[in-house]
Protein backbone atom coordinates (compact mmCIF):
# COMPACT_ATOMS: atom_id res chain seq x y z
CA UNK A 1 0.00 0.00 0.00
CA UNK A 2 1.37 3.42 -0.93
CA UNK A 3 1.98 5.83 1.91
CA UNK A 4 0.46 9.26 1.45
CA UNK A 5 2.59 12.11 2.73
CA UNK A 6 0.71 15.05 4.16
CA UNK A 7 1.93 18.57 3.51
CA UNK A 8 2.52 20.27 6.86
CA UNK A 9 3.10 24.02 6.46
CA UNK A 10 3.05 26.27 9.52
CA UNK A 11 0.47 29.02 8.97
CA UNK A 12 -0.80 27.25 5.85
CA UNK A 13 -4.33 27.18 4.48
CA UNK A 14 -5.85 23.74 3.94
CA UNK A 15 -9.04 22.31 2.43
CA UNK A 16 -10.44 19.18 4.12
CA UNK A 17 -13.15 16.63 3.67
CA UNK A 18 -13.94 14.26 6.53
CA UNK A 19 -16.64 11.61 6.21
CA UNK A 20 -18.70 9.40 8.44
CA UNK A 21 -18.11 5.67 8.10
CA UNK A 22 -21.75 5.12 7.12
CA UNK A 23 -22.51 7.08 3.92
CA UNK A 24 -26.26 6.84 4.65
CA UNK A 25 -25.93 8.40 8.08
CA UNK A 26 -27.18 11.89 8.86
CA UNK A 27 -25.56 12.00 12.30
CA UNK A 28 -23.76 15.29 11.63
CA UNK A 29 -26.91 17.33 11.04
CA UNK A 30 -28.99 15.38 13.55
CA UNK A 31 -26.47 16.34 16.25
CA UNK A 32 -25.18 19.61 14.82
CA UNK A 33 -25.20 21.16 18.30
CA UNK A 34 -22.67 18.56 19.52
CA UNK A 35 -20.52 19.04 16.42
CA UNK A 36 -20.61 22.82 16.84
CA UNK A 37 -19.65 22.53 20.53
CA UNK A 38 -16.72 20.24 19.69
CA UNK A 39 -15.58 22.61 16.92
CA UNK A 40 -15.77 25.71 19.11
CA UNK A 41 -14.02 23.94 21.99
CA UNK A 42 -11.07 22.92 19.81
CA UNK A 43 -10.91 26.33 18.13
CA UNK A 44 -10.65 28.04 21.53
CA UNK A 45 -7.84 25.73 22.59
CA UNK A 46 -5.99 25.90 19.24
CA UNK A 47 -6.91 29.17 17.52
CA UNK A 48 -7.18 28.52 13.79
CA UNK A 49 -9.16 30.55 11.30
CA UNK A 50 -12.19 29.00 9.63
CA UNK A 51 -12.21 30.37 6.08
CA UNK A 52 -15.20 28.28 4.99
CA UNK A 53 -17.07 25.27 6.34
CA UNK A 54 -20.09 23.25 5.28
CA UNK A 55 -21.65 20.40 7.24
CA UNK A 56 -23.71 17.91 5.30
CA UNK A 57 -25.46 14.86 6.75
CA UNK A 58 -22.50 12.48 6.31
CA UNK A 59 -19.45 14.67 5.69
CA UNK A 60 -17.81 18.01 6.37
CA UNK A 61 -15.87 20.30 4.03
CA UNK A 62 -13.71 23.00 5.57
CA UNK A 63 -10.95 25.44 4.78
CA UNK A 64 -8.71 26.38 7.71
CA UNK A 65 -5.79 28.75 8.02
CA UNK A 66 -3.47 27.77 10.84
CA UNK A 67 -1.54 30.19 13.07
CA UNK A 68 2.00 31.06 11.88
CA UNK A 69 3.59 28.65 14.38
CA UNK A 70 1.22 25.71 13.81
CA UNK A 71 1.27 23.03 11.09
CA UNK A 72 -0.63 20.23 12.86
CA UNK A 73 -4.06 20.29 11.23
CA UNK A 74 -4.36 16.54 11.81
CA UNK A 75 -4.47 17.14 15.56
CA UNK A 76 -7.27 19.70 15.18
CA UNK A 77 -9.32 17.42 12.94
CA UNK A 78 -8.77 14.45 15.27
CA UNK A 79 -9.78 16.44 18.38
CA UNK A 80 -13.01 17.65 16.77
CA UNK A 81 -13.88 14.11 15.68
CA UNK A 82 -13.01 12.70 19.11
CA UNK A 83 -15.03 15.29 21.04
CA UNK A 84 -18.06 14.80 18.76
CA UNK A 85 -17.75 11.01 18.98
CA UNK A 86 -17.64 11.05 22.78
CA UNK A 87 -21.32 11.99 22.81
CA UNK A 88 -22.36 9.56 20.09
CA UNK A 89 -23.39 5.94 20.56
CA UNK A 90 -21.00 3.13 19.60
CA UNK A 91 -21.57 1.62 16.17
CA UNK A 92 -22.71 -1.99 16.24
CA UNK A 93 -20.43 -4.81 15.05
CA UNK A 94 -17.10 -3.03 15.52
CA UNK A 95 -13.98 -4.91 14.48
CA UNK A 96 -11.65 -6.17 17.21
CA UNK A 97 -9.05 -3.56 16.16
CA UNK A 98 -11.49 -0.68 16.54
CA UNK A 99 -12.60 -2.02 19.90
CA UNK A 100 -8.95 -2.23 21.08
CA UNK A 101 -8.37 1.39 20.04
CA UNK A 102 -11.65 2.40 21.75
CA UNK A 103 -13.02 3.74 18.46
CA UNK A 104 -16.73 4.23 18.05
CA UNK A 105 -16.82 3.44 14.35
CA UNK A 106 -18.50 6.72 13.43
CA UNK A 107 -15.83 8.27 11.20
CA UNK A 108 -13.84 7.04 8.25
CA UNK A 109 -10.28 6.72 9.47
CA UNK A 110 -8.71 8.71 6.64
CA UNK A 111 -9.56 12.18 5.35
CA UNK A 112 -8.93 14.21 2.22
CA UNK A 113 -6.63 17.21 2.54
CA UNK A 114 -5.40 19.74 0.00
CA UNK A 115 -2.89 22.54 0.60
CA UNK A 116 -4.29 25.78 -0.79
CA UNK A 117 -1.64 27.23 -3.08
CA UNK A 118 -2.89 30.74 -3.86
CA UNK A 119 -5.95 33.03 -3.94
CA UNK A 120 -7.31 31.41 -7.12
CA UNK A 121 -7.05 27.95 -5.57
CA UNK A 122 -8.70 29.27 -2.39
CA UNK A 123 -11.61 30.69 -4.40
CA UNK A 124 -12.09 27.38 -6.27
CA UNK A 125 -12.15 25.44 -2.99
CA UNK A 126 -14.56 27.90 -1.35
CA UNK A 127 -16.84 27.75 -4.40
CA UNK A 128 -16.79 23.95 -4.16
CA UNK A 129 -17.78 24.07 -0.48
CA UNK A 130 -20.68 26.41 -1.19
CA UNK A 131 -21.97 24.50 -4.22
CA UNK A 132 -21.61 21.02 -2.70
CA UNK A 133 -25.04 20.98 -1.00
CA UNK A 134 -26.63 21.80 -4.36
CA UNK A 135 -24.51 19.17 -6.08
CA UNK A 136 -25.55 16.64 -3.45
CA UNK A 137 -29.18 17.61 -4.16
CA UNK A 138 -29.68 18.49 -0.55
CA UNK A 139 -32.42 20.77 0.64
CA UNK A 140 -31.37 23.75 2.76
CA UNK A 141 -33.34 22.20 5.63
CA UNK A 142 -31.02 19.16 5.67
CA UNK A 143 -27.81 21.13 5.32
CA UNK A 144 -26.34 23.13 8.15
CA UNK A 145 -25.62 26.67 7.07
CA UNK A 146 -22.41 27.09 5.12
CA UNK A 147 -20.23 29.99 6.20
CA UNK A 148 -17.63 31.94 4.29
Amino acid sequence: MARYRRNFIAGGTFFFTVKLADPKSSLLVEHIDLLRAAYVNVQKQYPFETVAVCVLPNHIHAIWTLPPDDADYSLLRRLIKTKFSAYSPHTKNLSAGKQRRNERGIWQRHFYEHTVRDETDLQHRADYIHSNPIKQKMSRAKTESCKK
